[in-house]
């Protein structure tokens, strides 16, 4: 049986264009089926650039963001506001080179429970709040995901060997 895993990838630009245009509402998460505590802290920002070797050999090179969620309650906190959200990337990147069309990864851990990775979908407003679904972030095999968006995508050429020759049409 083969798991399905929903890619819901966004970059640090998709997030902060979406919240621009409403900074005043709460920006609230969800994991793991339950949503985040309002007095949730942003505890770090982290950029990274990454060059690895898949599993065929084939050489992959990435930009990556963190942001690390520490999902607390705290006093009479509410859900920060999606303008704060983009005020502390913006501080963070008076400081460290944010590439805003790296991809997006989210940490959360409670102290408790060791962090775990999450990617997210773009932020929907609802009820008044902007909401961003956070997903468990799933490992994968590079080659294969490649062959199956080809697959998914044949492109059609000229150059297509027929049933009744093998030649190309120039």
């Amino acid at each position: 049986m083969s798991v399905v895993h929903k890619t819901a990838d966004i970059t640090l630009g998709d997030m902060l264009d979406q919240v621009a245009a409403n900074p005043e509402l709460p920006l609230v998460f969800s994991y793991n089926g339950t949503v985040i505590r309002p007095g949730y802290h942003v505890t770090e920002v982290k950029a990274g650039q990454f060059f690895a070797l898949d599993c065929g050999a084939n050489p992959e090179a990435w930009s990556e963001i963190f942001v690390q969620l520490w999902d607390i309650e705290e006093d009479d906190r509410t859900h920060m506001s999606a303008g704060k959200f983009a005020t502390i990337v913006r501080k963070v990147s008076e400081h460290v080179r944010l590439d805003g069309s790296a991809k997006l990864t989210f940490e959360v851990s409670d102290g408790v429970v060791p962090m775990q990775l999450f990617c997210a979908g773009m932020p929907s407003i609802e009820n008044g709040a902007f909401r961003v679904s956070l997903e468990p972030r799933a490992a994968s095999c590079k080659p294969r995901d490649r062959w199956l968006a080809e697959r998914s995508n044949p492109v059609t050429s000229c150059c297509t060997p027929s049933s009744s020759s093998n030649t190309c049409c120039a």
